[in-house]
């Protein structure tokens, strides 16, 4: 036997009218409506009886109306400016900073003013000038109980440089008293390849010869700003006369 095939409702069938609804829509309308008229009436009827009323309720609505426009336009012109000030304070520190002379390193620079550096300072000047030229490990060790080392490095080819610094004025040269301390402590207890000592000021003749006799390099004024400033030799090269430079 077969069985009754179900109806199924159509897809566009239309809902069925809501009688309810629709009247409850209406009347909510309809009170809208009053309410509305009602608040129209008596805004009229009160700017009937009182014009002063209406004519002041008017100029504070323009009043408002200005005044809002004119603090939109206030706030565009203070963006506008405060954008304007700020590129300008910047174009004008990039102009400064191009007009400004290049900043020079204490140890670097070709116009170093050695005498106006204290001997911590000249330390690290050296120190800064051994890493300039290429030497790796480069250590200020000066101090109490340093035993004649201030500065110590490894040069570009891997041996080890000993530095002893002399910050003296031009007529406090560096004696072979000097000289002796620091060639008893620079081989045999820092066992250094390379022995230099540097100073502001110059050498005694028997410093020098000192010096020259157990390979110790002297660095003299001339020869620390000829270093200074790429013209005259590093002192771990320096080889026949012990002074750099020579």
């Amino acid at each position: 036997m077969t069985a009754p095939a179900r109806r199924t409702a159509p897809a566009n069938r239309r809902r069925a009218f809501d009688l309810r609804s629709t009247a409850l829509f209406f009347a909510l309308l309809a009170v809208a409506v009053s309410i509305l008229g009602f608040a129209a009436r008596t805004v009229a009827d009160t700017f009937d009886r009182h014009p002063g009323w209406a004519f002041a309720l008017a100029l504070v609505g323009v009043a408002g109306l200005l005044g809002l426009r004119r603090r939109l336009h206030v706030a565009r012109a203070a963006r506008r400016a405060a954008a304007a000030l700020d590129e300008a304070a910047r174009e004008a520190a990039d102009e400064l900073e191009s007009l400004a002379p290049p900043r020079e390193s204490p140890a670097t620079g070709t116009g170093v003013d050695y005498d106006a550096l204290d001997p911590e300072e000249f330390e690290a000047a050296i120190a800064a000038l051994c890493e300039r030229d290429g030497c790796s490990g480069v250590d200020v060790v000066g101090g109490a109980g340093d035993l004649g080392a201030d500065v110590v490095a490894v040069t570009p080819d891997g041996r080890r440089v000993v530095i002893q610094c002399k910050h003296y004025g031009d007529t406090h040269r560096v004696g072979s008293q000097e000289l002796q301390r620091f060639g008893g402590t620079c081989f045999t207890v820092h066992e250094a390849d390379v022995a230099v000592l540097v100073t502001t000021s110059d050498f005694t003749t028997p410093a020098a010869e000192y010096a020259e006799q157990c390979g110790i390099v002297c660095v003299d004024r001339q020869s620390l700003l000829a270093w200074t400033d790429g013209t005259g030799t590093r002192p771990w090269e320096a080889t026949g006369d012990a002074r750099a430079g020579q």
